[in-house]
C-alpha cells in the first residue's frame, strides 16, 4: 500500500459499488423482479474488498484515523467473515424456503410456520406448530448456525482479535456502557412490564402472563381487533399526508422511487433500497393492511427519507456506513408515530386511539427489553466461552426479561451479526430523547410543522458521518441513554 490516503480512496470506491450492487439484487428479488437471489457473483467481483490482506492493510491505515477509516476497517473485517461464512448462510436461506413440515395433514413451509402461529386462535395447534419449528431448527438449521459461529471466532483470532467481542470494542462500540444501560432498564422497568403483558395477555389470549408460554406471543402481537381502523388502501395516503405537514412532497421526489405494482412474488413486507444514496433510493410497497403493516411502512420510510435527503459529497462511510443507531432512530421516528394518540386523532376516523396507543406500547416496552437480553446474551456469546454453555444462558436471559421461556434451539439463530442488536438499542434511545424535543420545541402535533421537518432535513443531510450520541447531543443538548426509552413508554402504558 503506497500511501494510506490513496489506498483508502481507492478502497471506499470499490466499497461503495459493492453495496450499490448488493441492494440493487435485494430490490429486484424481493420486489419480485427477479426469480434469483445471486449473491455469490457479486461477492466474486468484488473479492478483493474482503480478504485477510486488505483487512490487515485497511487496518493499518486506520490506526491513528478518525472515524472515517475505523468504518472502513469495521467494514473490511465484516466482509471477511461474511465472505467465510457466505456458504453456510446460502444453505440456510435454501433450507428456510424449501423445507415443510406436516402438522395435523396439513403441509407448511418453514417460512410460514411463524405467521401461522400468530393467525392461529387454538392454543394447542400454536403448540404444535411451534413443536414443529423447533425441531426443523433444530435437526436442519443448528449444524449451519454453529458452524458460522465457530467460523467467525476463527476469523477473529486470524484478524487480531482475542474475541469477536474484543473486535467490536476496537471498532470503538460502546458494549460495556449500552450493557450497564440495558441491566438498569431491565430493573427498572420489571414491574411495569408485568403488569403491562399481564393485562395485555388477559385480553388478547385470555390467559395471565403465568400460564403464557412462547406459542402465545405470535398470537400476542398480531392484535387483529385492531386491523380495521388501518386499512391497506389508507396507508400510502397516510404517510403522504404525513410527509406533507413536513414539507415533503413524495411524490415529487425525483431520487424516490415508490414501487407499488402487485406481482405474484413480491414480499408483502415494505422495505428500502438505497440502491444510490441519495441518488435513486426505492421504497416498495405492497400493502396487505394491518397496524403491523403500516408500522412497516412507516418505518422504512424512515430509512428512505435519511437516505433521499443525505449529501451527495459525503465519503461512503458516511452515506452507507457510520453508526446504523441513526438511521434505524429515524426509520423509528416515523414508525411509532403510527401509536401516537395525536396523530391518529388527525389522520385516521379512529376508535379508542388512547387504547391503542397503551396497547402498543406494552408491545414496545416488550421488545425493548426482548433486545436488552438479547444484547446481553451477545455479549456472553462473542466473549469466546463454551459455544454448549450458551443454549442454557440464552434461555437464563430471555426468560428473566420476558418471563416466557424461550426454545433453547434459538440460542444461534436469534443473534445478529455485528451486534447490530446495539444498533436498535440506542435507535430507541435516540428517537425516544429526540421525539421529547420535537414536542417541546413544536407541540405535540410536531408533525404538522414544516419548521420541525426543515430541522429533520437538516440533520438527514449529515447521513451517518455523526453518531447518534452527537446528533442527540447537539440537537437536544441530552445524552443517548435507555433512560428515556423507560420514561416515554411509563408515560403512556401507565396512563
Amino acid at each position: 500500500m503506497a500511501t494510506a490516503p490513496a489506498a483508502l480512496d481507492a478502497y471506499r470506491e470499490e466499497a461503495d459499488r459493492f453495496i450499490a450492487a448488493l441492494d440493487e439484487e435485494y430490490y429486484l428479488h424481493f420486489a419480485g423482479l427477479k426469480e434469483e437471489f445471486e449473491l455469490a457473483p457479486i461477492y466474486d467481483r468484488f473479492a478483493d474488498l474482503a480478504t485477510l490482506d486488505a483487512c490487515r492493510r485497511v487496518g493499518e491505515a486506520a490506526v491513528g484515523g478518525d472515524r472515517s477509516a475505523v468504518e472502513l476497517w469495521r467494514f473490511a473485517c465484516e466482509g471477511f467473515m461474511g465472505d467465510l461464512t457466505r456458504g453456510e448462510m446460502e444453505e440456510i436461506a435454501r433450507l428456510e424456503a424449501s423445507l415443510t413440515t406436516n402438522v395435523e395433514g396439513e403441509e407448511i413451509g418453514f417460512r410460514m410456520l411463524r405467521p401461522a402461529l400468530a393467525n392461529e386462535p387454538d392454543r394447542g395447534r400454536r403448540q404444535v406448530l411451534d413443536r414443529a419449528r423447533v425441531e426443523l431448527t433444530e435437526r436442519e438449521l443448528n449444524p449451519h448456525y454453529l458452524t458460522i459461529a465457530e467460523t467467525r471466532r476463527e476469523a477473529t483470532e486470524r484478524l487480531g482479535a482475542e474475541s469477536y467481542l474484543d473486535l467490536y470494542a476496537r471498532f470503538g462500540f460502546p458494549l460495556e456502557q449500552l450493557a450497564r444501560q440495558c441491566e438498569r432498564f431491565l430493573a427498572e422497568t420489571e414491574d411495569l412490564f408485568v403488569a403491562a403483558l399481564d393485562r395485555l395477555l388477559r385480553r388478547r389470549v385470555g390467559i395471565p402472563l403465568e400460564d403464557a408460554c412462547r406459542w402465545d406471543v405470535p398470537r400476542l402481537f398480531r392484535a387483529t381487533e385492531w386491523d380495521s381502523g388501518f386499512s391497506a388502501e389508507a396507508m400510502l395516503p397516510a404517510l403522504e399526508w404525513t410527509l406533507e405537514g413536513l414539507g415533503i412532497d413524495l411524490r415529487s421526489q425525483q431520487n424516490v422511487h415508490l414501487d407499488i405494482e402487485p406481482r405474484p412474488t413480491k414480499t408483502p413486507r415494505a422495505f428500502c433500497a438505497p440502491i444510490e444514496v441519495p441518488g435513486r433510493i426505492m421504497l416498495v410497497i405492497q400493502p396487505i393492511g394491518g397496524p403491523d403493516d403500516w408500522h412497516a411502512l412507516f418505518h422504512e420510510a424512515g430509512h428512505t427519507e435519511h437516505y433521499a435527503h443525505t449529501s451527495a459529497d459525503l465519503p461512503v462511510e458516511a452515506r452507507r456506513l457510520g453508526d446504523n443507531a441513526v438511521t434505524e432512530g429515524w426509520a423509528i421516528l416515523l414508525e411509532l408515530l403510527v401509536n401516537d394518540p395525536a396523530w391518529l386523532s388527525r389522520r385516521l376516523d379512529f376508535a379508542k386511539p388512547d387504547e391503542f396507543a397503551g396497547e402498543a406500547t406494552a408491545g414496545l416496552l416488550y421488545f425493548v427489553r426482548r433486545y436488552a437480553a438479547k444484547f446481553l446474551y451477545e455479549l456472553d456469546l462473542h466473549a469466546g466461552g463454551d459455544l454448549d454453555a450458551m443454549r442454557k444462558r440464552y434461555v437464563e436471559r430471555m426468560l428473566d426479561a420476558l418471563k416466557i421461556e424461550p426454545a433453547d434451539a434459538d440460542f444461534l439463530a436469534d443473534v445478529d451479526p455485528g451486534f447490530y442488536s446495539s444498533s436498535y438499542l440506542r435507535a430507541w434511545a435516540f428517537e425516544s430523547s429526540l421525539r421529547r424535543f420535537l414536542r417541546e420545541e413544536f407541540g405535540s402535533a410536531w408533525f404538522t410543522r414544516r419548521e420541525a421537518g426543515s430541522l429533520l432535513r437538516e440533520l438527514w443531510y449529515e447521513g451517518q458521518r455523526p453518531t447518534a450520541d452527537e446528533l442527540l447531543g447537539e440537537v437536544a443538548g441530552s445524552e443517548l441513554a435507555l433512560d428515556a426509552v423507560a420514561e416515554r413508554i411509563q408515560e403512556t402504558v401507565a396512563s
